[in-house]
């Protein structure tokens, strides 16, 4: 009866505010829709950045294997329209599209970079959280089939990204930092082979501390987290989805941080580092965050190693 009634309802509306209606009235499918579109949005802001790059052939200065983009978007093998579209997307004015224009940082820089790092979390992080609020649209779907009240999966989705964009703007600050440490360049990638070295170690060591485990375990089961503290106000689901929120920080933060020490617009890191979290939450062991730890360490001890033998005084 009460399906009869929505359609009723929705099939007076025009077509394409009924498909609409249809899509928000089913908590599943409104919550692939928004994930789905943030994430493309947040790919979008992050190669249209690193195109003006490799506009002018220095993609490869972003960090290890960015080399790909520069070979891609080289000028001799893109055609006309594809020059015609960067040239669009570069702003008057500023080095690259969404880059600070100077060494030397103002509180514009700064928004800038802020902006870069939300465009990140959409891209990198809110993929990672689709386990979680997709389980969440699946017990809301259930409770509507039954003619309960449920509050959008979009609120849940609002209270995981009010604390990721609360952790852009930390990031943000940690980036200026840097650079004024001139431990970044301007192209906001690593110039030091001991600070890229204990962001690696710092990294790995995480993956095997108890907070760490904690928040992964959590993060791997979303169920009885909900079935245990479900409520049905929007207030109630939007300090769910900050809990949801602060156990993801707690579980990914030192892997977001490794991004300093491959170059913070490294986008085959970026995608490699979220493709890592995804199957951190997705599958109910830690011995894959232990693995993932044991190969930062190694790749950390590695780097300092090379750094320390590259300036060990050496006989002429």
């Amino acid at each position: 009866m009460t399906e009869s009634i929505r359609r009723d309802r929705f099939d007076a509306l025009p077509p394409a505010a009924a498909r609409l209606g249809r899509v928000f009235a089913r908590p599943r499918r409104l919550a692939v829709a928004a994930i789905v579109v943030l994430a493309v949005l947040g790919w979008a802001y992050m190669l249209i950045m690193v195109a003006g790059m490799a506009e002018s052939g220095e993609a490869t200065t972003l960090g290890p294997g960015m080399a790909l983009f520069d070979r891609l978007l080289n000028p001799a093998t893109r055609d006309e329209l594809g020059r015609a579209l960067l040239a669009s997307l570069c702003q008057p004015g500023m080095s690259h599209f969404g880059m600070p224009g100077a060494a030397v940082w103002g509180l514009g820089d700064f928004a800038l970079v802020v902006l870069m790092w939300g465009a990140m979390v959409f891209a990198m992080m809110l993929p990672t959280a689709a386990p979680m609020i997709l389980t969440y649209a699946e017990i809301a779907d259930t409770a509507a089939a039954k003619g309960q009240p449920v509050v959008s999966p979009l609120v849940i989705a609002a209270g995981y990204l009010a604390v990721w964009m609360l952790a852009a703007l930390t990031l943000g600050l940690a980036q200026w930092g840097l650079t004024a440490a001139a431990l970044l360049d301007p192209a906001m990638a690593s110039v030091s082979g001991l600070f890229s070295g204990a962001v690696f170690l710092l990294a790995g060591a995480y993956q095997f501390t108890s907070l760490k485990y904690a928040c992964v375990t959590a993060c791997q089961r979303p169920f009885p987290f909900f079935l245990a503290r479900w409520t049905t106000t929007r207030g109630g689901v939007f300090r769910l989805g900050v809990r949801q929120g602060l156990l993801c920080l707690g579980c990914c933060w030192a892997l977001m941080a490794v991004m300093f020490a491959v170059g913070v617009m490294n986008l085959v890191w970026m995608a490699g580092l979220g493709v890592v979290m995804l199957i951190e939450k997705v599958v109910e062991t830690t011995r894959f965050s232990r693995a993932i730890g044991a190969v930062l360490i190694a790749a950390g001890v590695a780097i300092v190693g090379t750094e320390v033998w590259s300036h060990w005084p050496r006989a002429a």
